[in-house]
């Protein structure tokens, strides 16, 4: 046998070992041919919804009807107009509209409790569905952050056609894309940002390398391969997917180099995130310099002050409830209330993603409402606690609102 053929075998025998210990890839893992790119362009607001749903409908139609109706209701984009007795547009028919963009494997359904929100505070609202999302987890698979962006450009128009003054909002890659849209349009006037994405692990960069092997081994080119199990978000994450959030976090770094965002901002985060950097949140909000700027921030310690953000624009919120077995706040936690009928504390579905396929026993007893079960982000200090639930709800939600209030009442 000659060098070249003992290191073929050699490759081989590695890949085959993969293989083994890889979970098996499912139809769900390939792309749908249906949701790569951002085909909305030419469409009113609520024809790109019917597109959005129908689109949808057919991609997870193997559903049964009821379950298929939850899906899609759950994973479309979808508008909310406010109360007839709000003031009227000068010249248009809204004075103010907000744009809401969900994270990254995310899907509208999260968005929707800060869409009635913002309809109750007099806002027209429209949320977006980003290309990729909504249908099945290989749809990443060849999806870029430039479709993602033409998306919040769509939406951005389509509200400025509607409302006088336009703000953005987003979860994660939401509001990361939020920031990116306000650099480049002049329209928005302010920015809701939950735990953003600023900066991720660098590792992030190298997420496509898997290019040059992964045509011969498909599992490749996910960072892991889940059960799926959640109907609105998804579990299985493609490297892809790794790779876009990275560049166009560079991106939007870049820009943030060359001028400062000079608008309105309201940012929610969590100190313990461990899905994104919030030291990088914090730094972006330093720089950040209107008067009507608010940070709320929740810690374990609402004694440790960050240094960079004036006291006026920084609130600390305690984020541990022993009662409730709640260890801190998470990435995933900031924007749903705690009676949420999917994620909430007795909601349908609880994360516990982190032990599969690693330890199926403490996947397992993870899984059921158990009362020994404890609830945060996924640090190694909570993770030694006990059988631990990545949080998905804000036990601190009401008065989360109650500091949204406040800031929409100080915009100028």
């Amino acid at each position: 046998m000659n060098r070249f053929n003992s290191i073929f075998l050699g490759i081989s025998l590695l890949l085959l070992q993969a293989c083994g210990a890889t979970p098996p890839l499912g139809a769900r893992h390939q792309p749908s041919g249906l949701n790569t790119q951002f085909n909305g362009g030419q469409l009113t607001f609520s024809d790109y919804v019917a597109d959005s749903r129908a689109m949808i409908k057919k991609v997870r139609s193997e559903n049964d009807v009821a379950e298929l109706e939850k899906i899609v209701n759950g994973n479309a984009p979808f508008e909310l107009k406010p109360a007839e007795g709000c003031p009227k547009g000068r010249n248009k028919p809204y004075q103010r509209g907000i744009l809401l963009t969900h994270g990254l494997t995310d899907a509208p359904y999260s968005m929707h409790v800060l869409a009635s929100f913002f309809q109750e505070n007099c806002f027209r609202v429209m949320a977006i569905l980003l290309p990729g999302h909504g249908t099945q987890p290989g749809d990443l698979l060849d999806v870029t952050w430039q479709e993602w962006a033409k998306a919040e450009a769509y939406g951005a128009d389509k509200l400025a056609a509607e409302a006088d003054e336009i703000y953005l909002g987003g979860l994660s890659t939401g509001g990361t894309l939020s920031v990116y849209q306000a650099l480049g349009d002049n329209r928005v006037r302010g920015l809701f940002l939950f735990s953003p994405a600023l900066k991720v692990t660098p590792m992030a960069s190298l997420a496509n390398v898997h290019k040059v092997y992964s045509w011969l081994l498909p599992s490749a080119k996910w960072v892991n391969i889940l059960p799926d199990k959640a109907i609105y978000k998804y579990e299985s994450f493609p490297k892809n997917a790794a790779a876009q959030i990275y560049a166009l976090i560079q991106e939007v770094q870049a820009r943030l180099h060359e001028h400062a965002v000079n608008i309105p901002i309201f940012t929610a985060a969590s100190q313990d995130d461990t899905t994104v950097y919030t030291s990088a949140t914090l730094n972006f909000m330093a720089h950040a310099h209107h008067t009507s700027n608010q940070l709320v921030l929740y810690t374990t310690d609402t004694k440790k002050i960050p240094p960079t953000i004036p006291k006026r624009n920084l609130e600390l919120v305690n984020s541990v409830f022993p009662e409730q077995k709640i260890l801190s706040a998470a990435h995933t936690s900031i924007i749903l209330p705690v009676d949420d009928a999917y994620y909430g504390m007795m909601g349908a579905y609880a994360n516990c993603t982190h032990y599969y396929p690693d330890d199926i026993k403490q996947y397992d007893a993870c899984n059921k409402n158990s009362e020994q079960n404890l609830q945060g982000e996924l640090t190694e200090e909570n993770l030694k606690a006990g059988t631990l639930r990545r949080l998905m709800v804000n036990p601190n939600f009401p008065t989360l609102k109650v500091s949204m209030k406040k800031f929409i009442d100080s915009l100028p």
